[in-house]
Parts: structure tokens; C-alpha cells; sequence
């Protein structure tokens, strides 16, 4: 790619994305915070996973809402973001009981370990009341072991917690059923439902919309208003003001696991807009995957924000309507994250024009040897080791292949980071030996953007430019 110190312009046309799941939306702001302090000219903002949330933001002058005292990273609800769906936590309750139950029997047994050296000392001491307190204790087991007793209750209380766990299943899937505005229906067995997804995103995709709210109505005391209704409000918002100072074109990017393709949803500028979203009508495999948000037919931005928040394989995937006229006739699809979709989003970045694009990626480069980490044992350290591989090869290989299509690739990510998507309160650093917290990844996206682009990429342009203007003065 050459030096890019070399090939950075502020007159070329820019577009900042960014890529990453989870917490990773919070070095997002803090790289976000530096490039605004710094003034970078950017044309498009463009994101998937939750870099959507970003963009959604950043879009509309609105990305001091990510990092201010009070906004979306620092708020405590984020350790809420993502958790295990409530069946789930009431049947570790319940088998937690279950575990006691069925022990009850061998407890009571052992219990003779603690009872027989008593009663030993106490015979050696000369009293007789070790011998009654063995007698006391074999009496217990009489009648603990008779038919009355454990051999009738333990079955009763397994069978109680076994039956409570089904009514807990039955009404998790009844309920989510039931909340959803959507339906699809299914194949398979049915019994399967009861299960469903184990991990809930709606704590993240419910405080994420409330955000991109809060900005469209200012001061005024209004309730969160529907999806469709909240994303013609953003579009008519960015499409009205688009080319005002901190108002960019917008370019997001989510899976359809039903088309088995890539959708992207975007509001850009002419000539770009027509080249990347054909007109209605016709067979265009294109009108199958592009979606104008600034079309009016359809308001798909808090949907979008949804599907990009909800974990691959995980969490349940958004289900988004499409209009009647649109290429998919009125179908109901599944909408979802999917940490590849980033080849795909600087794909459509370079078909948009942009001749130089900024990457924000919280996932550091990939280890060498002597870099090895414990595998971690809690499930939402499994899932968010599994996403945060599958992005850091994703990224990779998206600019191994895809630079060349640029004037130049800028990427800013950190040299190392302890803190994975799912880690929602921070994570132990073994290199530290100390917990690191959402405050300071935040602050270390705003470092290394001052550290890897600013310092050494603007400087140096302004330098050279600086110069430049020198010799056509002499």
C-alpha cells in the first residue's frame, strides 16, 4: 500500500467505518471522540455489528452521545447489554436445587464421618454419651432411609423441580412468542422452541434505539416512538441535512439468513445513490441485496440497529417485513450480525466513492507465539472468543484483498486489548495482573486514534501541505 502518510488527502473523499460486536463499541467512541476533537473530514460513516450504532450516530452529529458523561458507553446499563434469556437463569436455579436434593441421601451419610469420631472420644473419655449419640445418629438413618421418608420425598421434590423446569421453558417460548410484532412459522420438532436462543440482546438493542432517540427529539419529553415510525424520523432527519456541516452519508451492513446474502441499507448522496441502489422495477440481483433509506417507501434504520446487535447464532435474529413492491414481494426475513459482513462493508464503501477509508476495529492483531490466553470456561467468554476470532480474520482478509481499491486504508485498532465482546464489566489483564473496565477501552480508542492516524497521518499531511504552500509562495 506504500507509506500512507504519502497518500492521505483531506480533499479526497473519506468514509470512517466500524466493525466489531459488543463492548467493542466502546473504543469505537473513543476513537470516534479523537477524530471529532481532531476535525477529520469524513464524507461517509458506515458500520456493521455494533459499529451500526456508531454510524447511526456519528451520521447525524451525534457521536458526542456515545462517549459524554451520561451517554450510550457510559451509562451502568451496559452490563446488562447482553445476558442469559430468564429460563435459562431459573433452570440453573432449579438444577442447583435439584443438585441438593438428589445429595440429600449422600449428605446424610457422611454425616456419620463428623458423628463417629465424636463418639469415639467421647467413649475414650469415659462418658456414655458417645454411645447414645451413635445410637441417636442410627436411629435418624432409620427412619431418614424408611418409606416414608427420603425413599418417598426426594423422588416427589425431583419430580416438582423436573415439572417446574418444563412450565419455565414452556412459558420463555410462549412469551417470546407472544412479545415478538413479527411471526414465521417453522419447521422442525417443536419441542426445540422451548428452548430457543440462549442469549438476550435486547438489553442492548432496546437502550440503543432509546439512544438514537434521545438525539432525534432533543429536549422534548416524548416517548420512544415504534420502529418504523423512529427510523423515517432519522432518514428524513439525514436526507434533509445531508452535506451540512456534521451530517454524512451513511452506509450499514447485516446478514439475511433467509436470502443467504449480505444486505446493505445506506442513505448516500447523488451520483452514488443511483449507482448503488437501482430504481424499482426490473430483476437486478442488486435491488435483492441494496436498500435506499432514503427512498420513503420503507423504514428499516431501528431495524437494522436490531439486527446488527443481535449475536450470530445466539440471539434471536430480527425479523423485518419488506414491502409488497419491493424486490422480496412482502416476505418476512431474518436479519443478523455476521462478523464477515466487513469485506462487505468496505466493499460498498469503495462503490460509494470513498477513495480513503478509516477502519475502527477494537480486536488487536493477531497473536504471535508466547501470546497464548487461558480458554475461558464461562459461556459468554466461549461466544465472545468465538466472534472475536472470527472478526479478526474477517478483518484481515478483507484488507488483504480489498485495498488495493483505495488510495489509502487507515486502521485503527489496539495493540493489545484484555477485554472481549461479551466482557460487559471489563476483564482480568493477566499481563497487568488488573482488572481493565469499559472507561479505559474507551480511553485507548481515543489514544491509539491520536497514536496511529492523527499524529502520524494528519501531521504529516499537514506538514506536506505546509511545505507545498511554501514553494508556490517562493
Amino acid at each position: 500500500m506504500g507509506d500512507p502518510r504519502e497518500s492521505y488527502s483531506p480533499e479526497r473523499r473519506t468514509a470512517l467505518l466500524f466493525t466489531g460486536t459488543g463492548v467493542d463499541g466502546a473504543y469505537h467512541a473513543g476513537a470516534l471522540r479523537a477524530l471529532h476533537e481532531a476535525g477529520v473530514k469524513l464524507d461517509i460513516v458506515g458500520g456493521r455489528g455494533v459499529g451500526v450504532a456508531a454510524a447511526i450516530m456519528a451520521a447525524v452529529d451525534g457521536g458526542a452521545h456515545l462517549w459524554e458523561p451520561g451517554g450510550f458507553w457510559r451509562d451502568p446499563a451496559v452490563a446488562g447489554f447482553y445476558r442469559w434469556r430468564w429460563p435459562f437463569r431459573v433452570l440453573r436455579l432449579l438444577a442447583f436445587a435439584l443438585a441438593i436434593v438428589l445429595a440429600v441421601p449422600a449428605a446424610v451419610i457422611l454425616l456419620g464421618l463428623i458423628v463417629y469420631p465424636i463418639a469415639l472420644l467421647l467413649g475414650m473419655s469415659g462418658l456414655e454419651a458417645g454411645a447414645r449419640l451413635v445410637e441417636s445418629f442410627l436411629d435418624m438413618l432409620r427412619t431418614a432411609f424408611s418409606p416414608p421418608g427420603l425413599p418417598t420425598w426426594i423422588p416427589r421434590l425431583a419430580g416438582l423441580l423436573a415439572a417446574a423446569s418444563l412450565i419455565v421453558l414452556a412459558g420463555g417460548a410462549w412469551l417470546t412468542w407472544w412479545r415478538s410484532p413479527l411471526h414465521r412459522r417453522t419447521a422442525g420438532n417443536r419441542a426445540w422452541a422451548l428452548l430457543g436462543s440462549p442469549i438476550d440482546a435486547a438489553g442492548a438493542i432496546t437502550r440503543a434505539i432509546e439512544a438514537v432517540w434521545r438525539l432525534l427529539k432533543g429536549g422534548a419529553a416524548i416517548k420512544t416512538p415504534e420502529a418504523q415510525d423512529l427510523s423515517r424520523r432519522y432518514a428524513e432527519l439525514l436526507t434533509d441535512n445531508l452535506g451540512q456541516p456534521g451530517f454524512r452519508e451513511l452506509l450499514l451492513v447485516v446478514h439475511d439468513l433467509d436470502a443467504h446474502r449480505d444486505l446493505v441499507f445506506g442513505l448516500l448522496r447523488d451520483p452514488y445513490r443511483k449507482a448503488l441502489f437501482p430504481p424499482p422495477g426490473g430483476v437486478s440481483s442488486r435491488r435483492a441485496e441494496a436498500h435506499d433509506l432514503s427512498s420513503g417507501t420503507q423504514a428499516f434504520t431501528a431495524d437494522v440497529l436490531a439486527a446488527s446487535l443481535s449475536l450470530p447464532g445466539v440471539s434471536d435474529p430480527r425479523l423485518v417485513r419488506f414491502a409488497p413492491e419491493a424486490y422480496w414481494r412482502g416476505e418476512t426475513h431474518r436479519l443478523t450480525d455476521r462478523p464477515g459482513c466487513v469485506g462487505r462493508l468496505i466493499e460498498e464503501a469503495a462503490a460509494a466513492g470513498a477513495e480513503q477509508v478509516v477502519i475502527i476495529a477494537a480486536t488487536p492483531e493477531p497473536p504471535g507465539p508466547h501470546e497464548l490466553r487461558p480458554p475461558r470456561l464461562d459461556g459468554m467468554g466461549r461466544v465472545g472468543e468465538q466472534i472475536a476470532s472470527a472478526e479478526t480474520v474477517a478483518l484481515t482478509d478483507a484488507i488483504r484483498h480489498l485495498h488495493h481499491r483505495f488510495q489509502g486504508v487507515y486502521l485503527i485498532r489496539p495493540e493489545h486489548n484484555p477485554i472481549r465482546p461479551l466482557d460487559l464489566i471489563g476483564a482480568y489483564d493477566e499481563r497487568s495482573d488488573r482488572v481493565q473496565t469499559l472507561e479505559e477501552l474507551m480511553e485507548r480508542g481515543y489514544e491509539d486514534a491520536y497514536r496511529q492516524f492523527i499524529e502520524p497521518v494528519l501531521g504529516a499531511s499537514g506538514d506536506r501541505m505546509t511545505q507545498v504552500s511554501r514553494d508556490l509562495d517562493e
